[in-house]
């Protein structure tokens, strides 16, 4: 549990999800500016991304756990280690906080602050690539509390490194950062008609993921005083 007040937890959610998107979109619009080869390009955009996540958890996840992302916000309201009005809090504060990454991302590059994105992506095989790449960050980010919980920061900036390139979709797996880039009509966009499909991708592989570790997680001994609490 988090030593700070909500308040300043929302602006540390609000903070790191605005210099995420920031970083996603305006890497993105940096690569596409200064190669046209599209592989090169996406190379440009993954590797600033990963990078920014292992900073901003190291910084931020003391304050707030470091979210940023609606769908893991819901995993830990569900574990109950947050309340539902905090869960809910945490979401505002996160999709807020990618839009105006958005615009600051725009607002460098002497961009329209925000512009919808006419990129299509749509699909049974890029949301079935949301639900894996959501699935696999709730999974790297609670295997990792239970066993390493220093190296949070670096397995989920390599991680997402990692989905960026085995992922169809490029691996949003996140909500708040999903919504952001609709507001982008650069490399990085989505259109926001194509929202729905992701977001709900997201959010399933998410629960999937907290269902699935909940039971990996469960150790021998942890099994068999449950086992011996029912029979008392």
């Amino acid at each position: 549990m988090s030593d700070f007040d909500l308040p300043r937890r929302l602006t540390a959610e609000a903070l790191g999800t605005a210099i995420l998107v920031a970083t996603v979109v305006g890497s993105g619009i940096m690569a596409e500016t200064l190669t046209k080869d599209v592989a090169l390009a996406l190379l440009g955009n993954t590797l600033p991304t990963g990078a920014i996540l292992v900073v901003l958890i190291s910084i931020l996840g003391p304050i707030s756990g470091a979210h940023f992302n609606p769908a893991v916000s819901l995993v830990f309201a569900l574990r109950r280690e947050l309340t539902a009005r905090e869960a809910l809090s945490y979401v505002a504060a996160q999709i807020a906080g990618g839009i105006a990454g958005t615009i600051m991302a725009h607002a460098m590059f002497g961009l329209p602050l925000l512009d919808a994105s006419l990129k299509v992506r749509t699909g049974g095989a890029q949301w079935l690539a949301e639900g894996v790449a959501a699935f696999g960050l709730v999974v790297t980010i609670l295997a990792g509390i239970r066993f390493n919980r220093p190296a949070i920061p670096w397995l989920v900036g390599l991680y997402i490194t990692a989905a960026y390139w085995f992922t169809s979709s490029t691996s949003f797996a996140n909500p708040a950062v999903a919504i952001a880039r609709s507001f982008t009509n650069t490399f990085s966009g989505i259109r926001p008609t194509d929202l729905p499909g992701f977001i709900a991708a997201e959010l399933l592989g998410a629960i999937l993921a907290m269902m699935l570790m909940g039971w990996l997680l469960r150790g021998a001994g942890e099994v068999t005083a449950t086992a011996k609490e029912a029979h008392t």
